[in-house]
C-alpha cells in the first residue's frame, strides 16, 4: 500500500519466536444452542397465540367490541411475551452470548424492544376502547375505571408508564440527554415493571382464569427469565469480583491520549476469560461506581495480573488516568466471541486501528502456536501505535509479519487491491478488525471484495 505521492506507507518487521503458557479458557461458543433457543421462541410464540385463540368464544367476538376486546387480549399477550424475550437478549446469558456476541444480542433488544411496547400501547388502547364499547360509556370514563375498580389494574398502569419511560429513554436522542446514573436507575424500574405486568396478566387474563395448566406455563417462562437474569447478571458477576478481588494494581500512560491500567487479584489465570473478550468494568471509587464501561484485555491474565488500555474518550476513561492505586474493581464478564476460537483455519490476519490495536495484542496471546499470523496496524503516525513495540514483539515470536498503514485518511486508504498484493494468501484467511466503526464497516467490506468469506471476517462493536 503506498500514499499518493509519499514513500512507501506499509512498513514489516519480524523477529524470532518464543513460547507462552496455558491457562483457562472460556467454553466455545456452540451454534447449535442458538437453533435450540430460536427453536423455543418460536415454540412459545405459536403457544402464546394458541392462548390468546382459546380464551374467545364465538359469543365473545360476535359484536364488533367484542372482537376489539378480543385484539386486546391478544395484543397484551403478544406484549409480554416480547418483553420477556427482549429482557432475555439482555440478560448476557454466558451460552447465548458465547455462541452469538453481547453486540448482535443487545442489537436484536433493541429492534424487537419497540415492538413490545407498541403491541403494550395497542393492548391498552384495544381493551379500553372495546370495554367502554360493551360497557356504552365513554373511553375516558372506562379507563379511569379500569385503572381505580379492576383488580391489578393500578399496578398495571404503574407497570405500563414505567416501561415506556425506559423505552423512551433509550432511543439515541433521547438518551443522549440523561445522565448514565438516570437512564441506569429507569431501567432498573424495568424489573419491577414487568414483576407488575406479570401478575396482572395472570390475575386478569381470560387466558388463565380457570386454566391452571395455561397459568403454569406462563409462570414458568417469568419463573425462568427471572433465573437467569438473577444468575448471569447478579450473581456470576458478584461470586467472580469477590472471588479474584481484583484491584488497581498501576496506571502507566502509553501517550498523550492512552492510558494502561494494570489490574491484580487472586488467581486471575483461573478466570475463564479469552483473548478479545471484554468485561464492563466498575471502579469502586468515589463518583465513578455508578459507571460500568466495557474494556477489552490488552493482556490476557498471567497468573494474579491482566490489563486493559484505554483511550480518553469522556471522563470515565480520563478519570482512569488518576485512578487511585488499590482501588477495587467490579467485574461483569467476561462477553464477546472476538476470539481466537472462532477462526476456520490457521491463517489469520489481525487489523486494528488506534485504541483499537488492544484486543489484537490478547488475542494474539491465545492463538494456535503455528498459526500464520499477518497484523495491519493503522494510524496517523508512528506515535499513535498504541503499544507497539509488545505487539511487534508478539507477531515476531510467531515469525508473522506487521504492516503498517501510516498517514491520513487522504492519504492512505485501505482497500481491496492493497490488501491483496500485501497478502496474497487473504482469501485464505481469517481476519479481525477493531477500531472506529467506519473503519471497522469499511475494512470488512474491502477484506470481502478481495474474497475472505464472510464468515471469515470477525469484529464486534461496543456503541450499543
Amino acid at each position: 500500500m503506498t500514499a499518493t505521492g509519499l514513500a512507501p506507507d506499509i512498513v514489516s518487521s519480524s523477529i524470532p519466536q518464543h513460547t507462552h503458557r496455558a491457562r483457562s479458557l472460556p467454553p466455545r461458543g456452540r451454534p447449535i444452542i442458538v437453533d435450540l433457543l430460536a427453536a423455543l421462541a418460536g415454540l412459545g410464540l405459536g403457544v402464546t397465540i394458541a392462548l390468546g385463540i382459546s380464551a374467545q368464544s364465538m359469543q365473545s367476538i360476535s359484536s364488533v367490541p367484542g372482537l376489539i376486546t378480543a385484539a386486546g387480549r391478544m395484543t397484551g399477550l403478544l406484549a409480554g411475551y416480547a418483553m420477556a424475550v427482549t429482557v432475555a437478549l439482555s440478560s448476557r446469558i454466558g451460552p447465548l452470548e458465547r455462541a452469538i456476541g453481547q453486540d448482535r444480542l443487545i442489537r436484536w433488544h433493541r429492534r424487537l424492544g419497540p415492538w413490545g411496547l407498541y403491541l403494550l400501547l395497542a393492548h391498552v388502547v384495544l381493551i379500553t376502547v372495546g370495554y367502554a364499547g360493551l360497557a356504552e360509556t365513554g373511553i375516558l370514563a372506562q379507563l379511569w375505571e379500569l385503572i381505580l375498580t379492576y383488580q391489578g389494574m393500578l399496578g398495571a398502569a404503574v407497570a405500563t408508564v414505567l416501561l415506556f419511560m425506559a423505552g423512551i429513554t433509550s432511543y439515541k436522542r433521547a438518551r443522549r440527554r440523561f445522565k448514565y446514573e438516570t437512564w441506569w436507575s429507569i431501567h432498573l424500574y424495568t424489573y419491577l415493571a414487568l414483576l407488575f405486568a406479570f401478575a396482572h396478566q395472570v390475575d386478569s387474563g381470560a387466558s388463565f382464569a380457570g386454566h391452571p395448566l395455561a397459568t403454569l406455563w406462563w409462570t414458568t417462562i417469568w419463573l425462568a427469565l427471572l433465573a437467569a437474569v438473577g444468575y448471569w447478571r447478579f450473581a456470576v458477576p458478584v461470586v467472580r469480583s469477590l472471588r479474584h478481588r481484583v484491584r488497581v494494581a498501576e496506571v502507566v500512560r502509553e501517550n498523550a491520549d492512552v492510558v494502561s491500567v494494570v489490574l491484580e487479584g487472586r488467581r486471575l489465570d483461573r478466570l475463564p476469560v479469552a483473548g478479545g473478550q471484554f468485561f464492563q468494568w466498575r471502579f469502586l471509587a468515589r463518583g465513578a461506581w455508578w459507571e460500568a464501561h466495557p474494556f477489552s484485555l490488552s493482556h490476557v491474565p498471567h497468573r494474579d495480573r491482566m490489563r486493559i488500555t484505554v483511550k480518553d474518550l469522556g471522563d470515565h476513561s480520563r478519570d482512569l488516568a488518576t485512578m487511585p492505586i488499590g482501588t477495587p474493581v467490579f467485574i461483569e464478564g467476561p462477553y464477546g466471541r472476538f476470539t481466537a476460537d472462532a477462526a476456520v483455519n490457521t491463517k489469520v490476519l489481525l487489523v486494528g486501528a488506534g485504541v483499537g490495536v488492544t484486543p489484537l495484542i490478547s488475542i494474539l496471546q491465545d492463538l494456535d502456536e503455528h498459526a500464520d499470523v499477518a497484523v495491519l496496524l493503522r494510524a496517523r503516525t508512528r506515535d499513535d501505535l498504541v503499544l507497539h513495540e509488545e505487539l511487534v514483539a508478539e507477531v515476531g515470536r510467531r515469525g508473522g509479519t506487521v504492516f503498517e498503514a501510516l498517514g491520513s485518511r487522504d492519504q492512505v486508504t485501505i482497500d481491496a487491491s492493497r490488501l491483496r498484493g500485501a497478502l496474497p494468501d487473504i482469501d485464505r484467511r481469517d481476519v479481525y478488525i477493531c477500531g472506529p466503526t467506519t473503519f471497522t464497516t469499511a475494512v470488512a467490506t474491502e477484506c470481502r471484495r478481495a474474497g475472505v468469506p464472510a464468515d471469515r471476517i470477525h469484529f464486534e462493536s461496543f456503541v450499543f
